[in-house]
């Protein structure tokens, strides 16, 4: 009787949802002044790129979030990089070398090549670059990843050397996430390079237009022969679902990512369009606050995960475009382990909500930004957290505003955030960019990704241990290790790994989307 009440209720949330889920498409096309930036209606080789956030920074050293990651690569390169199925490849380095030992990487760099405002790319371009990350005076987020950089050597104008203090697994990885900045901008100050990038990639800075457009165009001197075609490029951040999907159907827009689970049939149904199922490396979650009570009590978070139906989620939320989430990690992550889940049992949710003393439940409030599937997926879990009297207060936020209110609390003590429907994905691709800033205790903001404020020395100690390991099959055990004890403590409800659907017009060649929702436009090409 419980499951099919429970189904008719999924049932009218889902009817409610559609009720209120109009499409805001009038407005947008008023912020856009119709389509006058699509590539087929002028025919001028322009694309536009919606997407479903805003950027926070262009800061490419300083980028945290996935979209403002991807939109500072649209302009900036590193000494490697990542290939479309996520595996590296040089890029200004045209070859590396990593000692035996793990410590000494050797970069070969390649020469010709110029950043935007015409600067040389060099070894003393890479010097200033590494001196800015490392800064004490910046607090730069790319720190994190030259962590165990003990120094670096110039050893001709086009060879450099990093030197660890300490073997760290994943560190060609990291140097994949440092993009390069040209000198001239370091020179001119952060504030500077924040709002004026200046890299070397295939496209150029114009201009950015804060909530609405960030406007690209294509670098003429581009030092590979593989140039692309476009000569203007614009994202444009659209919330709102329905207005994406508006937006390709009426070629305003070229290409739009995500696409929402409910409008991919319809899309597929038009000729014109074609839409992409790509693995993902995304995990969606909600972040408890351990350091707060009740969230503090163990029986309470697990409680938590029994009372949420995680196939009703993928089903409602996701449209069937989902998968458990049955670790830490998706399952297209290096080193991932599957783990016993929280199978959906009301009975057991309430049993440990009674064991925990709170029998008649509490209030909490959940934090999310304000894209369409992130209100909808509160709204879900609100529901589901009812069915065991916890009461659920829903604050949506702009992505800049919500990102300060998570990290910038020094102490665990100063957070306010309680529960926190967010996604994460590692875009080094490896298990430490899953594992180290989410669940290490030296990593709670400002620090770093650990909303939880999950504290448990062993796990950090297993972290570490395993960025140290050079044997892989020991890395391998650590992770296993790791995934299990976090799971078992349960500091998130656990909910599903993507697909990454995105779509484009069939004239568009050559942008994609990366496993962890990265999108790619280095390749462009209009036919």
């Amino acid at each position: 009787m419980r499951k099919i009440l429970t189904s008719v209720t999924i049932l009218l949330f889902v009817l409610v949802l559609s009720a209120c889920g109009g499409e805001n498409v009038d407005n947008h096309n008023e912020n856009n002044n119709g389509n006058e930036n699509a590539a087929t209606s002028s025919g001028d080789h322009e694309i536009t790129i919606a997407i479903d956030q805003n950027f926070v920074t262009l800061d490419p050293h300083d980028a945290g979030d996935t979209v403002s990651i991807f939109g500072t690569m649209s302009m900036y390169e590193g000494l490697v990089g990542f290939d479309e199925n996520m595996e590296i490849v040089p890029v200004l380095a045209e070859d590396y070398e990593i000692s035996d030992d793990g410590l000494t990487y050797t970069f070969k760099l390649r020469e010709d090549v110029k950043f935007h405002d015409g600067a040389e790319f060099n070894a003393e371009a890479v010097e200033a670059n590494y001196e800015r990350i490392m800064s004490d005076d910046e607090n730069l987020s790319a720190k994190r990843n030259f962590q165990f950089i003990d120094s670096f050597e110039i050893i001709d104008d086009y060879e450099v050397e990093f030197t660890l203090d300490t073997p760290f697994s994943p560190m060609i990885n990291k140097f994949a996430m440092v993009p390069m900045v040209s000198p001239d901008a370091i020179e001119e100050g952060t504030s500077f390079v924040e709002m004026n990038p200046v890299g070397t990639g295939q496209f150029k800075f114009v201009e950015w237009r804060q909530g609405t457009t960030l406007e690209l165009e294509r670098f003429d001197d581009y030092w590979s022969d593989e140039q692309s075609n476009v000569e203007k490029v614009f994202f444009e951040p659209v919330p709102e679902n329905g207005s994406r999907v508006a937006m390709l159907k009426t070629g305003e827009a070229d290409f739009i990512y995500p696409v929402p689970q409910q409008n991919v049939e319809e899309l597929k149904g038009d000729d014109s369009i074609v839409v992409n199922e790509t693995p993902s490396t995304i995990a969606r979650y909600v972040s408890i606050n351990t350091s707060k009570e009740p969230l503090n009590d163990e029986r309470v978070r697990k409680a938590m995960n029994y009372a949420v139906d995680k196939d009703a989620y993928i089903q409602v939320v996701k449209d069937g475009y989902g998968n458990l989430l049955d670790s830490t990690m998706s399952t297209e992550v290096q080193h991932y382990a599957e783990q016993e889940t929280y199978d959906f049992d009301l009975d057991k949710a309430n049993e440990l909500m009674a064991e925990a003393g709170y029998e008649s439940g509490f209030e909490v409030e959940i934090w999310g930004n304000t894209t369409s599937e992130t209100v909808k997926g509160m709204e879900f879990i609100k529901q589901q957290l009812e069915q065991i009297n916890i009461d659920v207060k829903i604050q949506s936020m702009e992505e800049g505003t919500l990102s300060d209110e998570i990290y910038t609390p020094e102490t665990p003590e100063e957070s306010k955030v309680q529960l926190w429907y967010v996604s994460w994905s590692p875009s080094s691709g490896d298990a430490d960019g899953a594992t180290r800033s989410l669940f290490s205790n030296e990593y709670f903001p400002p620090n770093g990704s650990n909303s939880a404020y999950y504290d448990n020395d062993d796990v950090t100690k297993w972290i570490n241990d395993a960025n140290e390991a050079i044997d892989v099959e020991e890395q391998k055990e650590l992770y296993e290790k790791i995934q299990e004890t976090v799971y078992e403590d349960a500091p998130w409800i656990f909910l599903a790994t993507d697909v990454n659907l995105s779509a484009q017009q069939d004239h568009l060649e050559g942008v994609y989307v990366l496993p962890d929702g990265s999108v790619v436009i280095s390749d462009a090409q209009v036919k």
